[in-house]
């Protein structure tokens, strides 16, 4: 008897994932391999964050917490707006999560029933839209292009006439890097406001910016729900952790939801972000050395045939128009594996219409491999003719 499959389970897949495990293929028979593809910081967490956690594991038990997380980290990221951002966010309107993966699903689920429509912006992180379709609510996807620097705007918003309950704001956006004006945020939370549509900030790549910080939502209205993540600016990706901000009529139903799904994040990556947030030097070093990612390839890429580039405001990635290059953005990134060794992402995670003429390249990783991989595309666009 073969029983069903669900049809909340058949969503794509996240290609990048696929590139990953192409990229270990090569690795494994012996080859190197540039590593532009996965949206990773290439260190891990803050020194001075694991020597004191290396004393709390020693006196420690380290159970389940509660579902809101322990009171010192909701207190430390209160404090953090309030310093980065001058907004008044109580520790009570804070819930931590399994990392921001986890607060989606929880922000999804408290706002919206099955039916409802939320926009979002393609280019975009797939996951929105598949966490969405798999909770039975209807993605609206918004074209958007280096008009309005890929992201949704009011006059979007208002030219494509559509009715929403929701709408999901990503600055830094993953994969272009691009920031909201702070005008523009502004507008965007009144516009939501006004409209009786609840806002979605995905602020997980807040700290990594190359000019003016991004603004958080959290500071412009009470009526949002903020998403940011320890796995980006604070470098710890494999410890799953992440926070939402919510409106104050939310949170005792966000808090329900998470005792019964996650129980609760785990105790030592609580621990590990609290210690994290108290090690700027270090972070600051992590953003500076991006900043020189940003500026090699910046330089190099168009030599290699890579000349149009979103602007790179924040996060660590350049999302390249290959229009001219290719049509199928899945097969040029496996061809450039094979050929080159450096790994990248087709544009077609991000963007199921245009991304077959896109390809993003994540720079988190070491300059010397940024360098090396800009040799490389170099010589392979020279050898191809393009």
């Amino acid at each position: 008897m073969v029983l069903k499959v669900a049809a909340r389970a058949k969503v794509p897949p996240f290609i990048v994932m696929d590139v990953m495990s192409q990229a270990a293929a090569r690795e494994a028979a012996g080859e190197r391999v540039l590593h532009l593809e996965v949206g990773q910081p290439g260190t891990g967490l803050p020194r001075g964050a694991a020597e004191r956690l290396a004393a709390l594991i020693e006196t420690e038990r380290l159970g389940y917490t509660v579902a809101l997380g322990i009171p010192e980290l909701r207190a430390r990221i209160s404090r953090h707006y309030r310093e980065a951002h001058g907004a008044d966010v109580p520790p009570e309107r804070i819930l931590v999560t399994t990392g921001s993966s986890a607060a989606f699903q929880l922000a999804f689920l408290g706002a919206f029933a099955a039916g409802d429509r939320v926009g979002l912006a393609a280019p975009g992180y797939p996951a929105y839209r598949h966490i969405l379709k798999a909770l039975g609510v209807e993605p609206v996807i918004f074209p958007v292009g280096a008009d309005s620097r890929y992201q949704p705007t009011v006059p979007v918003l208002e030219a494509a006439g559509e009715r929403l309950d929701g709408l999901i704001v990503a600055s830094p956006s993953n994969p272009t890097g691009t920031v909201v004006p702070p005008d523009e945020m502004r507008a965007l939370a009144a516009h939501c406001e006004r409209e009786g549509i609840r806002l979605i900030s995905d602020e997980i790549y807040h700290g990594i910016v190359y000019g003016e910080p991004a603004v958080s939502a959290a500071g412009l209205t009470e009526t949002a729900i903020v998403i940011n993540s320890f796995s980006k600016y604070y470098s710890m990706t494999g410890w799953r952790l992440g926070w939402l901000v919510a409106p104050p009529d939310m949170i005792r139903p966000l808090e329900c939801l998470a005792q019964n799904m996650f129980i609760s994040a785990p105790t030592l990556s609580q621990y590990a972000g609290l210690f994290a947030m108290d090690c700027e030097d270090e972070l600051q070093a992590n953003v500076a050395r991006y900043a020189a990612n940003r500026a090699l390839l910046l330089e190099h890429l168009p030599a290699a045939g890579f000349d149009r580039l979103a602007p790179a405001d924040g996060a660590f990635y350049l999302y390249a128009d290959v229009s001219r290059q290719t049509n199928d953005s899945q097969d040029f990134c496996r061809r450039m594996l094979m050929e080159t060794g450096v790994a990248t992402t087709p544009g077609l995670d991000f963007d199921a219409e245009q991304g077959c003429r896109f390809v993003r390249f994540s720079f988190a990783g070491a300059t010397e491999d940024m360098a090396e991989a800009a040799k490389r595309l170099k010589a392979w666009s020279a050898a191809s003719g393009s």
